[in-house]
């Protein structure tokens, strides 16, 4: 079933998935974007072959897949080719520390699984022909000079700088993965990734949100760096999903935003967290780190166009849900966009 470009309504794609179940490869299986990710397909009736090294990914994020007949799973570094028996639609590309301090952790093993990784599996949906999904991220915009910042916009990155191990990886996965498509014609999707947080996320990983939940609940003060006034713009998981999946049903080649465009600063967000966890812990100033973004907000207006999607979860009750999740509190629903949990 074929579906051209354009302004595609829930029934259109729920239809299409419910005659289409597909075979996937996904790698970063055992991440955050990934498990859910993961989780996602299969619900939607789609059989996930997971893939992941636990570099940076949790095997506990594992334990539900595991219990799905559609799901099962390779232990591999996919620095290495990687063999799949039989006929795959989709290869997913997930794979890749993510979080800063993870990838300043990892800085060869971020260049190789966006390099090499990335080459492989490409070559691996050549040989298979299927489709090829590349998740990229904002952090290819580096510290822009353009605001919001669109697809066509080129970025404004230091090379080598600490940060250019991930943002440097990702703009060479994305060369590299629009050059093997226009040469061995293989059909490709390409997402950048703004912040995205949720259940499933490793309170140690030293991003924004987890960052500040994991330092209240150890009593910690809350680290702020520069003075705060930098801003990001949050998703939260549920939405990003929904991007993903609506893109996989529209035939699109090049880069996709997939962000919230709700522009918030890191201090606004410290005090939100300390307000819905009850806490007074005090906000600890320290320098900004090299290179760290001064403005992210993406430009949506490409996904609006090309899928109808746009995020519906505001902030505070994403926030809210995500934080009864790691407090181990009953999830309830979480009601898009209509107002306070």
């Amino acid at each position: 079933m074929h579906i051209p470009p354009g302004r595609l309504s829930h029934d259109i794609l729920n239809r299409y998935r419910e005659v289409s179940t597909i075979k996937i490869v996904l790698t970063g299986a055992a991440g955050f974007i990934g498990s859910n990710l993961a989780a996602r397909l299969i619900d939607d009736g789609h059989e996930v072959i997971g893939v992941d090294n636990f570099l940076t990914g949790q095997r506990d994020n594992l334990a539900y897949l595991r219990t799905l007949s559609r799901f099962t799973f390779i232990e591999h570094d996919v620095i290495e080719p990687l063999s799949i028996a039989g006929d795959v639609d989709w290869i997913m590309h997930f794979a890749s520390p993510a979080s800063p301090p993870r990838y300043l952790r990892h800085p060869v093993e971020t260049l190789r699984v966006n390099s090499e990784g990335t080459r492989h599996l490409l070559e691996l949906a050549r040989d298979k022909g299927a489709q090829f999904f590349l998740a990229s991220t904002s952090e290819i915009y580096g510290n822009p000079d353009v605001h919001p910042q669109p697809e066509s916009y080129c970025g404004y990155v230091n090379p080598i700088g600490a940060r250019s191990c991930y943002n440097e990886a990702k703009r060479y996965a994305e060369a590299l993965t629009t050059t093997m498509s226009r040469q061995y014609d293989i059909p490709i999707r390409i997402i950048r990734i703004f912040n995205t947080f949720g259940p499933r996320m490793d309170l140690k990983d030293g991003r924004v949100i987890t960052n500040f939940i994991h330092q209240i609940q150890s009593g910690q003060p809350l680290t702020v760096y520069g003075d705060g006034s930098q801003t990001r713009s949050f998703q939260y998981i549920d939405d990003l999903l929904e991007g993903i999946v609506r893109l996989m049903d529209v035939p699109y080649g090049q880069p996709v935003n997939l962000g919230n465009p709700e522009e918030y600063s890191i201090l606004e967000i410290a005090r939100m967290t300390r307000e819905l966890m009850g806490s007074q812990a005090p906000i600890e100033y320290r320098p900004l780190p090299e290179d760290d973004p001064r403005r992210r907000k993406p430009d949506i207006s490409r996904a609006r166009q090309l899928l109808g999607w746009e995020p519906r979860v505001r902030l505070r009750d994403a926030l809210a849900h995500t934080i009864r999740y790691y407090q181990g509190q009953p999830q309830g629903q979480l009601i898009h966009g209509m107002g306070d949990l």
